[in-house]
């Protein structure tokens, strides 16, 4: 992947804001019951846009999130968590709202995630909204909200590296099929294609334009696949977090902010995956994004583990 050097942010972080709802339960799933007696229901405001650019934006990157927002409540909840980081927030007016979730998370820290559809399906970010970013950022991540696959022409005509994070995708969705085989550097979620990840890495590799696809599997690592590394993916092993697990939402968004961190600085892959793995794990460790790793912090946890300077 070529990495410019010279711009005014190092990523600009496309779609996928919005605010969770995270309700606390014993366990998942959750019992067939008329009410269940839970902790207290909090909102955090991020998604996984705002989580990767929070997080990036806590490493010393220069951020900027550009997305749909809409002028209500949880939109306002949105722009002051992002104030609150230090990220720049270039807001599109949303006609339907701003994005929302509900979390459920287990006393172990996994989570079920309902996701609400409101972005309608002709919506689109005009051009003049994003074109001036897209020129002054030296990386994009892409979010997999519709629209955002709209972006793709430009941002290749510019020469822009392009990176996106496909969850939970099974190989089979259409959706996510475009941001698979158009993104430099693809994540994805291991738990989505199960034992066949291998082969739909292998997939990616060989029918889209990505130098490196990373397989993310939560307490067993993170898996990465280069298109000169071998048919095989190499194993990194999950970091050890720093304190108790809480919550593992967000812990995938802050492993692309720690990849992307050492990718910018030059490191090579298998140590862009080491110090994902690192903030993947300080990312369980608190609710939200209130659990952002700092580059001290992650230098110092990754050269504890073995890894380099």
């Amino acid at each position: 992947m070529t990495v410019r050097r010279h711009a005014e942010y190092d990523v600009l972080v496309v779609g996928g804001s919005g605010v969770d709802t995270v309700v606390r339960v014993d366990a998942l799933p959750v019992p067939l019951a008329d009410s269940v007696h839970v902790g207290p229901i909090e909102e955090h405001p991020g998604q996984t846009g705002g989580y990767v650019a929070l997080g990036a934006r806590a490493l010393g990157l220069r951020v900027a999130l550009l997305d749909f927002v809409g002028d209500d409540r949880l939109g306002t909840l949105l722009r002051e968590r992002l104030a609150e980081g230090d990220v720049e927030f270039v807001p599109v007016h949303s006609p339907t709202g701003t994005r929302r979730a509900v979390n459920l998370v287990d006393a172990t820290g996994r989570r079920m995630s309902f996701y609400d559809g409101r972005d309608p399906a002709d919506l689109r970010m005009p051009r003049d909204s994003y074109l001036p970013w897209l020129r002054r950022t030296r990386h994009v991540h892409l979010s997999i909200s519709h629209f955002a696959r709209f972006l793709y022409d430009d941002i290749e005509a510019l020469g822009v590296p392009v990176s996106t994070d496909l969850h939970d995708w099974d190989g089979l969705a259409e959706h996510h099929r475009e941001f698979a085989l158009r993104s430099d550097l693809v994540f994805l979620s291991a738990a989505g294609a199960g034992e066949d990840t291998p082969a739909l890495m292998r997939e990616i590799l060989r029918e889209g334009r990505a130098e490196a696809v990373v397989a993310m599997a939560g307490a067993d690592g993170a898996h990465l696949l280069t298109r000169n590394g071998g048919p095989d993916p190499r194993h990194v092993p999950a970091a050890v977090p720093p304190a108790p697990v809480v919550d593992s939402n967000g812990a995938g968004d802050a492993f692309v902010c720690g990849f992307l961190y050492g990718r910018l600085a030059g490191r090579d892959p298998l140590e862009c995956v080491r110090l994902g793995t690192v903030a993947g794990a300080h990312a369980c460790t608190a609710t939200g994004s209130a659990a952002l790793v700092g580059p001290e912090a992650l230098s110092a946890a990754d050269r504890g583990r073995g890894g380099g300077s």
